[in-house]
């Protein structure tokens, strides 16, 4: 048997959009490790702005090529699964007609992509199951059952078609075999390839303080909560809000043992897109809770929030709050973690996986009193903050750092690929 570790291997990733989502992140990486290990990469995609899109899908790393995107993505604002699979089977068939073989192909999100891109002799076909999206659709109506139906059959036939199957964490690799019972009892497993996160984008020097100028009246010497998600119901953001109201009267009954509510904040920052109705109702609600609570007056909203202001709000911040319920997995914490900040979590989902409760952060129950419980102690207790975000930085480049991410995937291509000569 030949010895395929060393070789150079040409690899394509096939991605339904390629914008700036955490599952284009993903193949992004994927894409930028294994170009540095190497090898020939080429990304397919129906979709590709150059003005709304990671920096190393333009600077050169690797090429880009984009077809079908003339094609719709919804008809009348419906049919946008149906829109999306057909989109994608077009990049596939390009592909297949109009490219020599790859010696694997990469593809996440739409399992339908997988038999046209197994008519290409000889290519080795990888999928990246993120969550099985017959979950993630609705089934409300009887019409989108029968909607949904042939999908749903269409994406457990397809990923069963795959030569290997990836997911995001062992809690979606549940997911995945009790979801897709047929792929289970064949003898389907799917492996775990967690995300990454580039650790050195956090390097901060003490030269070098944050710039907060964004959000006026922030204390200087304050002690700020920070929430990081985007602006949907799902990610629960109103625990934090109802958590911190918690911390604030305990503050008042306790004010000797207690920093003084004055310097305390919670910010709320992350993706928001006022053409989404969700999005405004859901911030105007998380408004009005503020309110309700008596702490209007102590949170801030920061909607839309950049990258430099992100990464800015996590060098100041004490602590993040990541509130979403049995969540896939969550680069969130990572991110935390990496800019040495514990993480106050859900104890469900991805981030049982990521944070270490009692080292690198805490994991809850998901209600109001027990995520105060573990601010209180982050807050009394500042130098615990730093210890345990010093742990979380060394956690996050042991496990989970794009150079991990690339060797791990690497790995499991060449394992893919051992017995093929």
């Amino acid at each position: 048997m030949a010895d395929r570790r060393n070789t150079k291997l040409r690899i394509a990733l096939c991605h339904p959009d390629l914008g700036i989502g955490g599952a284009e992140r993903l193949v992004v990486d994927a894409a930028v490790e294994l170009t540095a290990l190497g090898h020939h990469v080429h990304i397919f995609t129906a979709h590709h702005d150059r003005k709304r899109c990671f920096e190393e899908t333009v600077d050169g790393s690797f090429p880009v090529t984009v077809y079908g995107d003339f094609l719709p993505r919804h008809i009348f604002n419906r049919l946008h699964a149906v829109c999306a699979y057909i989109r994608c089977v077009y990049v596939a068939i390009c592909m297949a007609l109009l490219w020599p073989r790859f010696d694997v192909v990469f593809a996440d999100q739409v399992s339908a992509v997988i038999p046209v891109l197994k008519l290409k002799r000889g290519s080795k076909i990888l999928f990246y199951c993120h969550f099985p999206d017959l979950l993630l659709a609705q089934h409300t109506t009887k019409l989108r059952r029968l909607y949904r139906a042939p999908l749903n059959w269409i994406e457990q036939t397809t990923t069963g078609m795959a030569d290997c199957v990836l997911v995001n964490s062992e809690f979606t690799a549940s997911i995945f075999s009790s979801t897709f019972t047929r792929l289970q009892a064949q003898g389907l497993h799917p492996a775990v390839l967690y995300p990454a996160v580039n650790v050195h984008q956090f390097d901060t020097s003490s030269k070098n303080p944050p710039d907060l100028s964004f959000i006026p009246g922030l204390p200087a010497d304050g002690h700020t909560f920070l929430s990081i998600n985007r602006f949907e119901r799902k990610k629960n953001i109103a625990l934090a809000i109802s958590a911190f109201a918690i911390l604030v009267r305990q503050q008042e009954k306790s004010q000797s043992t207690m920093v003084p509510k004055e310097l305390v904040r919670l910010v709320i920052a992350g993706g928001y897109d006022q053409r989404l109705a969700e999005n405004r109702e859901y911030l105007q609600e998380l408004k009005t809770l503020a309110t309700e609570e008596g702490v209007a007056d102590l949170v801030i909203f920061v909607p839309s929030c950049s990258t430099s202001q992100r990464n800015a709000l996590l060098a100041a911040c004490i602590c993040v709050l990541y509130t979403p319920k049995n969540e896939h997995f969550g680069i969130v914490p990572l991110e935390s973690m990496a800019a040495q900040k514990p993480v106050v979590a859900c104890n469900s989902g991805g981030p049982k996986e990521s944070v270490q409760h009692g080292k690198t952060g805490y994991l809850c129950e998901s209600n109001p009193a027990s995520f105060a419980t573990a601010m209180s102690l982050i807050l009394q207790d500042p130098s615990r903050a730093e210890i345990m975000g010093k742990d979380a930085r060394k956690h996050v480049e042991e496990n989970f750092s794009r150079q991990v991410f690339g060797e791990r995937l690497s790995t499991v291509i060449q394992d893919l690929l051992k017995d093929s000569l």
